[in-house]
């Protein structure tokens, strides 16, 4: 709930009575869990992050050529991203303005490092074109996963498996310099 709060109102214009009012409780009663605000924030992206750096941990993002990897990595984010919109949405929104927000975008630098270095990878294996810088290309990939926040309506439309074939179908139609091998999934 205070994920939802913080992006209807922005962190810095939400207060504890407004997340209270949200929750239908106490402020007393939310400081009994949490000492803050601040404290809702850093589970919020936490637990955006730790979602996205399990996805990097998965057999398919740590096994098979480099643009396979991306394609799971892309895939899984996907699927992170609708199953936890709230924690992702604020996590894509958070500007560094605090100690919080500014360990997340530290996370989220790492994140988009390890995607760049799949990115990398795939180039020097000739799976993904050269003519377009690596890093570029990572942030266009994952430029399209995130612009996800701000139109996906959960049950309208696309559910999150065929969200991800279309993204995946878009974004690897035009990086692929030979069909895939092995346990890719079909394009839709």
């Amino acid at each position: 709930m205070a994920a939802r709060v913080f992006n209807e109102r922005g962190y810095d214009g939400t207060s504890m009575e407004d997340l209270a009012r949200a929750l239908g409780v106490t402020k007393s009663a939310i400081y009994h869990h949490v000492a803050g605000k601040e404290e809702l924030l850093r589970q919020s992206l936490d637990r955006a992050l730790d979602a996205l750096f399990a996805v990097t941990g998965e057999t398919g993002a740590t096994t098979g050529p480099a643009i396979d990897r991306l394609e799971h990595v892309l895939r899984g984010s996907v699927r992170v991203l609708v199953d936890e919109l709230p924690h992702v949405t604020l996590l894509l929104r958070v500007r560094g303005n605090t100690d919080v927000e500014r360990r997340a975008l530290q996370r989220r630098r790492e994140f988009d490092h390890f995607v760049g270095g799949l990115v990398r990878e795939g180039v020097a294996a000739g799976d993904i074109r050269p003519d377009v810088d690596p890093a570029l290309t990572g942030r266009l990939l994952f430029g399209m996963v995130n612009s996800i926040v701000e139109w996906y309506r959960p049950g309208r439309g696309l559910d999150g498996a065929e969200l991800a074939d279309a993204l995946a179908a878009v974004a690897f139609g035009g990086l692929r310099t030979t069909p895939p091998t092995g346990g890719s999934r079909p394009r839709p």
